[in-house]
C-alpha cells in the first residue's frame, strides 16, 4: 500500500472537527531512527505547568523546537523555542508532504512509560493559528488517544501505533477535548512530536 494514499485517511469524529488519522507514515527502520535520535539529542526538560496557582513539575518530558526562538505560552509557563534540528526537519518533510500542511515549530513530550499520560484539554493558546493543524507523530510504544466532545462528552477512542500520524484542524481544538489516558500495561517509552503553527 502507498504510505501516502488518501484512502487510508479517515475523519475520526463524527461532527465539530476534523482529525484525521494517516495511519503508520514512517516505516519500522526510519522509526527505529528516529527514536533512538530524538532520545538521546532532543535538550529534554520537565513540563511545568501553573494549576490553581500552584507550579506543577510532570514526570513526563517536553522539548519545544521551531524555525526560530519565539517564545510559547501554555499552562502558564512560557517557553523559548530550540532551533529545529536536522532530523527534526526530516520528519517536519514527511509530515507536510503527507498533510498538505506547513508548520513552523514542533513541542516534543515523551513519556517514560504508560503510567504517564496527559489529562483532558485542547490546544487553543493565543498564538496558534486558528483553527490550524496539528499533526502528532507517534514514535514507540502504542498508545490509546481520546476525544471528548465539551458539550455532549462523546467519546472516541483511537490507537496510535509506532510511526502513525493523527491530524487535528477545523473546528477540533474548539469543540472537543483530547488526552492520553495513563495505562499500567504500557512499560515501555514513547515519543510524540506535535508540528504546529505559531503565528507572531
Amino acid at each position: 500500500m502507498d504510505l501516502f494514499s488518501s484512502e487510508k485517511i479517515k475523519n475520526i469524529l463524527p461532527f465539530d472537527g476534523i482529525t484525521n488519522y494517516h495511519g503508520v507514515v514512517l516505516n519500522l527502520n526510519d522509526c527505529s531512527f528516529y527514536y533512538e535520535k530524538l532520545m538521546n539529542s532532543i535538550n529534554w526538560k520537565n513540563d511545568e505547568a501553573i494549576i490553581f496557582g500552584k507550579k506543577i513539575i510532570t514526570k513526563r518530558k517536553v522539548a519545544w523546537y521551531g524555525e526560530s526562538e519565539f517564545s510559547y505560552k501554555y499552562s502558564g509557563v512560557t517557553k523559548t523555542a530550540n532551533i529545529f534540528t536536522k532530523e527534526l526537519l526530516e520528519l517536519k518533510s514527511v509530515v507536510e508532504k503527507e498533510t498538505q500542511e506547513t508548520y513552523n515549530s514542533c513541542l516534543l513530550n515523551l513519556y517514560h512509560s504508560g503510567e504517564e499520560g496527559m489529562a483532558y484539554h485542547s490546544d487553543g493558546e493565543k498564538m496558534l493559528k486558528k483553527n490550524g493543524a496539528i499533526a502528532s507523530l507517534s514514535l514507540g510504544a502504542t498508545r490509546k488517544f481520546s476525544f471528548k466532545h465539551k458539550e455532549n462528552k462523546q467519546r472516541i477512542d483511537i490507537v496510535l501505533e509506532n510511526g502513525s500520524l493523527l491530524v487535528m484542524k477545523s473546528g477540533t481544538q474548539t469543540n472537543w477535548l483530547h488526552r492520553l489516558p495513563p495505562t499500567k500495561k504500557v512499560k515501555t517509552p514513547r515519543i510524540n512530536l506535535t508540528f504546529r503553527t505559531i503565528e507572531l
